[in-house]
């Protein structure tokens, strides 16, 4: 495990195929490496089915001839710096030329970053994986009305990746996860109901406790028994955080520099307009401590930051790279996203959707008729244009009360009209690499019988 914990040869390894690229004729280049080892169980009825353990080591070299660029991946530790390079620069000497393309500004590159927490340097061992999926299978077995398990599971990871440049940049990071899931069926026959819990961290101190997760993977099933069908109505509907971490996913996705660039966002021409309603915010957070998306710097090396996206209802930023942000006309927000097969492109990281200030409880306890929404299923949202339509489940909501479980239904609208009609409530609570409060979204099409 030590060799994980060492980034210096990561860096080395990238410094050499840097030098490398330049001298096999390349105008500039830079080098994103990666090692890390993962092991995970599988378990069902109290018996593992399958334990596995991978190790990676992978880089990726890009290189630029001008305006042209190419890359280049490799998982060999042993193959030769110089011929690599060499195919990377012949491969760019025939590649088409792209304006936009390039290394960060060397202004922009960081040159110090915040200790963020990121890595527990005890990785779980396997055994001690197979007693956490145990014990939340248990758990979930325990509450009554649950017929068997859907399976648990359990892993750990923990490696590191370095990034290099010809532009001078040298830095490393390392990072650490740890996590386990159960799902748990309810009923019988053709009247079963399943459903989900889990949790995942940097360090294994922060999971937890199997057994809250696994009795709550069970009570969620329970409740899912018997489900109703519903009219075809428009009626105000309340998402649970679990599925209304979708929103600021979806916005994320329109504020993508890459998707405003080719026109393939319907917020493309929204920038400094109100697309929410006064006091709800979206912030993307780099720096959070222990975050399961957190970098100290991005893709490019640039310095990340904290970035309010959506600001008292206001759209104020892109998600940008060098690249985007070049064809934009504007400055990169340090949201590179690099793996080792291609270049940089925009992405997120912590990102969530601020809370509000009502209580969920007063938020439903409002509504005569309406709908709870718990589970989404499918992915039918057309970034283009925002129309949405999505199959769901959840519960009926009479009189302020959740009345009964409803399933087979689809909620339809446009995510131009549902962010401009959102109320967060207060319940926001940071865990994923995603997160938001319960969500009431007014005037929603649910379709059903």
């Amino acid at each position: 495990m030590s060799d994980l914990l060492d980034t210096g040869a990561l860096l080395d390894r990238a410094r050499r195929l840097v030098a490398a690229a330049r001298k096999a004729g390349a105008d500039a280049a830079d080098v994103m490496a990666l090692r890390g080892v993962s092991v995970g169980v599988q378990m069902r009825e109290g018996k593992v089915e399958s334990s596995e353990r991978s190790e990676g080591d992978d880089l990726g070299l890009r290189v630029f001839v001008g305006r042209r660029s190419a890359s280049v991946s490799s998982n060999d530790p042993r193959e030769d710096a110089a011929a690599l390079a060499e195919r990377a620069v012949a491969i760019a000497r025939v590649a088409p030329e792209d304006p936009y393309a390039r290394l960060a500004d060397p202004a922009d590159l960081a040159t110090a970053w915040p200790d963020l927490d990121l890595i527990d340097p005890v990785m779980m061992a396997v055994s001690d994986l197979e007693a956490l999926a145990r014990r939340a299978e248990e758990a979930a077995l325990a509450v009554k009305g649950v017929a068997k398990s859907g399976g648990a599971s359990a892993g750990a990871g923990i490696g590191g990746f370095a990034l290099v440049t010809s532009t001078g940049f040298e830095g490393a990071s390392l990072g650490s996860s740890t996590s386990f899931s159960v799902t748990a069926i309810a009923g019988e026959g053709t009247g079963m109901e399943r459903d989900y819990d889990y949790s995942a961290t940097r360090h294994r101190a922060d999971l937890e406790a199997a057994e809250a997760v696994g009795a709550r993977a069970g009570e969620r099933a329970v409740r899912r028994l018997n489900p109703r069908k519903v009219d075809t109505t428009k009626v105000p509907v309340v998402f649970d955080p679990r599925t209304a971490a979708s929103f600021p996913s979806y916005l994320a996705s329109a504020a993508n520099g890459q998707s405003v660039a080719r026109k393939t966002s319907f917020l493309r021409d929204r920038l400094g307009q109100r697309i929410f309603r006064p006091g709800v915010s979206i912030v993307d957070d780099p720096h959070r401590r222990r975050g399961l998306r957190s970098r100290p710097f991005d893709g490019e090396g640039v310095a990340t930051k904290p970035l309010v996206l959506v600001d008292d209802g206001v759209l104020t930023s892109w998600l940008l790279d060098s690249a985007t942000a070049a064809e934009l006309g504007l400055r990169t927000t340090g949201h590179a996203s690099r793996g080792t097969g291609g270049p940089p492109s925009p992405g997120a990281t912590n990102l969530h959707l601020a809370a509000g200030t009502v209580s969920p409880k007063d938020m439903i306890g409002a509504i005569t008729s309406g709908l709870y929404v718990t589970d989404m299923i499918g992915s039918g949202v057309n970034m283009v244009t925002g129309d949405y339509s999505r199959g769901c489940s959840g519960y009926w909501i009479e009189n302020g009360e959740l009345a009964y479980p409803v399933a087979e239904i689809t909620i339809a609208g446009n995510l131009v009209d549902m962010f401009a009609n959102l109320t967060p409530a207060d319940d926001l609570v940071l865990l994923h690499g995603v997160d938001a409060p319960t969500v009431l979204v007014e005037g929603l099409t649910v379709a059903g019988r």
